[in-house]
């Protein structure tokens, strides 16, 4: 396995990484938005349900947390490959919203990300 390969490997993981992360932070504060809602359609006092908030309060940030983290390894990885002599390798959608027509592989005003989405601007080498 060549360390190219490996790089586009690793990269591919790193990606899905924080892919999942961000899919965490958006389904974790959907729940906190949907809570007081819920809430006051159920004409519940305040107190009702404080903890469940402040759970999911908690979650948000641990996994704030967990997303910095995981940019500190993007960033470290980044300068490692530099360090190796390889390229750089572009992982995840490279469009922006408002890209017409989409320039580089998803994004855009398309679906945007999607799980395990890898845009190789390397070709493999074995």
């Amino acid at each position: 396995m060549s360390r190219l390969s490996i790089g586009e490997a690793l990269a591919a993981r790193l990606y899905a990484a924080e892919s999942a992360i961000d899919q965490a932070l958006i389904e974790t504060a959907t729940l906190a938005a949907a809570l007081p809602a819920a809430r006051a359609d159920a004409w519940l006092s305040a107190v009702t349900g404080q903890s469940a908030f402040a759970g999911t309060a908690g979650a948000i940030s641990a996994l704030s947390d967990a997303r910095a983290h995981m940019v500190q390894t993007h960033n470290t990885l980044t300068a490692l490959a530099r360090k190796l002599g390889l390229e750089t390798l572009a992982v995840g959608p490279l469009d922006k919203p408002g890209d017409r027509p989409p320039i580089g592989g998803g994004g855009g005003d398309g679906d945007g990300v999607t799980p395990n989405m890898v845009n190789k601007t390397l070709p493999f080498a074995p």
